[in-house]
Parts: C-alpha cells; sequence; structure tokens
C-alpha cells in the first residue's frame, strides 16, 4: 500500500509525467479513430476497379491535421491556411448571356495547357466563386497537370452584376445546362469533366440525375465534394447548436452581402425583402426568399427536389464523390452508402475525418498539395489518360 502511494505521490508532483500520459492517449486516440484508410463504397465491377487501379490515394490511410481533426476545426481551419497559403489566381472571364437574358461568369485557366487539353467545369459551394480558397486549391491542382479549368459563377457571384431578379438554388441546374452546352461548343473535340462543391454538388448531381442523354452526350466523368447529399438532414444537422449554428449563421450572413450588393434586382417580387433580412439559418432564408424566388409550394418541396440521396440509381456517367463521416453539413447516416454499393457509376469515397470541405492533413498543412487536391488530379488525370477503361464503363448503361 505505501509503495501504491509512493507511486502517486510521484504521478502528482511530475507535470511532465501526467502531460506523456495524456499525449499518449491522445496520440492512441488519434491512430485509432482519425488515421483510416478511406472507406469506398460502390458495386463490384468496371468502375471500382479502375478506381483501385488507378487512384492510388483511395487504398492509403488519410493523417488528417494532428491539432484539428475535430470536423469543425478542419472545416474552419482548412478556410483560413488556403486563403493565406493560395495566391490569387489570374483568370480569363467569358460572360456568357444565358436564354432569358441572365449572365453568369465563366473563369477560365489555360496557362501552359495545349488548346485540345481535357477541360473541367468547377461549381463552388453556397456563396463561393473563383477565387474561393478550396477552388484555387483544384485549380492549381489541375494546371500541374495540364488539364484547363473553367470556373462557374453563378448570378450575382464573383463580381457579377444582376440582368434578372433572379439568382441560383440547389435544386435548379438550368444554368448549368447552358454552361455546359456552351463549353462543349467551343471544345467539340474534348473531353470534359466536372466536380461540384458542397452545394455545387447538389447542382451537378442534380444535372446528372435528370440529364442522363445530355450528360453522356457532353461529359466525360465528374466529381462531388462535401455534398450534402440529404438536404433535410444536413439541414437540421446546421441547426445544432453550438458550433453547428455558428456556421449556419456565418453562411446567412454572407447571403445577406451577397443580397445587399444586389438588392436593387429585389425590389420586387414575390418575397418581403425585409422579413428575408430577419433570417437567422439558411432554412429560414430559403423559405422566405429561395422558395418564392423559384416558385416552389414550400420549403419541404425546394428541398425535396434538391436532395440527392435517393437519385443515385439515375446517374449513368462515371461519377466519385469525396465525404468526411463527420461533416458538419451532412450526418454519416445522411450519406446514401448502400444506394452507392449498387451502383455501377457512382463511388462514395468515405473518410473518417475531414470536415466540410476541410480535408486538412499534415502536422502542419502548409503546402499546397492538400488531400482534396490529390484525389482530384489523380482522378480527373486517370479518367482523361485512360479514355478506353471509362468507354467501358460507360457502356455498361447501353
Amino acid at each position: 500500500m505505501d509503495e501504491l502511494f509512493n507511486t502517486l505521490s510521484v504521478l502528482t508532483n511530475s507535470p511532465w509525467y501526467i502531460g506523456l500520459i495524456f499525449g499518449s492517449a491522445f496520440f492512441t486516440y488519434y491512430m485509432k479513430e482519425a488515421v483510416k484508410i478511406p472507406g469506398l463504397y460502390c458495386s463490384e465491377g468496371k468502375f471500382r476497379n479502375f478506381l483501385l487501379n488507378h487512384v492510388p490515394v483511395i487504398q492509403e490511410r488519410y493523417w488528417p491535421t494532428l491539432w484539428c481533426f475535430e470536423s469543425r476545426l478542419q472545416t474552419i481551419m482548412a478556410s483560413v491556411i488556403r486563403s493565406r497559403l493560395l495566391p490569387h489566381i489570374q483568370m480569363k472571364r467569358e460572360i456568357l448571356r444565358l436564354n432569358d437574358g441572365g449572365e453568369v461568369g465563366l473563369d477560365w485557366l489555360e496557362d501552359n495547357c495545349s488548346s485540345d487539353a481535357p477541360v473541367i467545369i468547377i461549381l463552388p459551394g453556397l456563396t463561393g466563386a473563383s477565387q474561393a480558397e478550396y477552388v484555387k486549391c483544384l485549380t492549381l491542382a489541375a494546371n500541374q497537370i495540364g488539364i484547363r479549368i473553367v470556373v462557374f459563377n453563378n448570378r450575382g457571384l464573383g463580381g457579377l452584376i444582376l440582368k434578372t431578379p433572379r439568382i441560383y438554388c440547389a435544386a435548379n441546374s438550368e444554368d448549368l445546362e447552358e454552361v455546359i452546352k456552351h463549353v462543349h461548343s467551343r471544345n467539340p473535340n474534348v473531353k470534359i469533366g466536372a466536380i461540384g462543391i458542397s452545394m455545387g454538388g447538389l447542382i451537378l448531381g442534380n444535372y446528372l440525375a435528370s440529364k442522363q442523354i445530355a450528360t453522356r452526350k457532353f461529359l466525360t466523368a465528374a466529381m462531388l465534394i462535401s455534398v450534402p447529399w440529404n438536404v433535410f438532414k444536413g439541414t437540421e444537422s446546421i441547426e445544432k447548436p453550438i458550433f453547428n449554428l455558428l456556421l449556419n449563421k456565418h453562411l446567412v450572413r454572407e447571403l445577406f452581402k451577397i443580397l445587399e450588393r444586389l438588392k436593387q434586382s429585389f425590389a420586387s417580387g414575390p418575397w418581403d425583402y425585409d422579413q428575408v433580412k430577419k433570417s437567422r439559418t439558411i432554412r429560414e432564408f430559403d423559405a422566405t426568399f429561395t422558395v418564392k424566388q423559384f416558385g416552389f409550394k414550400d420549403i419541404d418541396d425546394y428541398y425535396t427536389q434538391a436532395t440527392m440521396h435517393e437519385k443515385l440509381h439515375l446517374i449513368k456517367i462515371p461519377l466519385l464523390c469525396l465525404n468526411a463521416a463527420d461533416d458538419p453539413f451532412q450526418p454519416f447516416d445522411a450519406v446514401p452508402l448502400e444506394a452507392a454499393r449498387i451502383s455501377k457509376f457512382v463511388a462514395i469515397m468515405m473518410t473518417a475525418r475531414g470536415g466540410h470541405i476541410g480535408f486538412l492533413e499534415g502536422i502542419w498543412p502548409l503546402v499546397r498539395d492538400q488531400y482534396i487536391s490529390r484525389v482530384f488530379a489523380q482522378y480527373f488525370g486517370a479518367v482523361f489518360r485512360n479514355e478506353a477503361d471509362i468507354l467501358h464503363i460507360t457502356e455498361q448503361y447501353n
């Protein structure tokens, strides 16, 4: 008994020893719960084999940044670090006039690329544009491997003024349809891919699911990052206090900034601008503005049309989706893993950690070659290099 008391006394009076114990426990937890090989959910067959043979990062452990592997920290710090690490990228802007008189901005980066190099269309998230930090991360990665990039800036974003009193929403892919046709018309003999991030993933995903013939005609393959598959559950998740709700309110403030800049275009319409400004969550904003602008019956009607988790069977080109199991914008149980297991065209790559568009890695993530850019570059690089394999995959639809 005296020996036990003596041992406890030593521990109590040795802060370094206690620190060592807690440090060891923390590192053990990190290795067991955070550092894992991603899950790959898709049916056995050609697409799965293609990914395993040509995208090696899928079979490697993802090492989230040790000091910020918690989901909200990943989400926030990824934005902070990338915004300071990545430079402003000079792109060539093209204004595309749409059929209804509206305009979107297409920002091209073709430096050091051949004129017949493949093109990838990037769809940013809810308030993002071509200089969003995660967009620049992907843009630079594509440029390094000789792939041309065009960033699709939604109406009113990226410094654009509105020509009509309409912006964008997750359930409407009409503008994207025109953009894809335009990019193809400029590059009729070039392979084209598309990637959507967060809400951009919903817009792209809904296009893939609803326009199967056009998709197969114009696009070689696609990718989604941190897409909120089930909008109902995603909205519920980001309304949970405290930290998720703070992220929610931050996005609402960003939406208000956009509306305030464009408010002259919304002077009249079926919405009450003063009521919109009282919104405190994304759901309230959508109910008072988005629903009324696009003519949905109510918020449930909008979210039903926007949601993607029941539409995987409609997608008929190769689609790789990167999600984190701890994404605060999409609970793990809302990700359609079982639907992906039986899909010949859709694969969901699920990391244990990563947050929402986070996926930081390494002790100090100050390199441009981050996880999302590596997955993105390996996947599209393989797609464009192995045309015969992709044709074999898409032939399954015939």
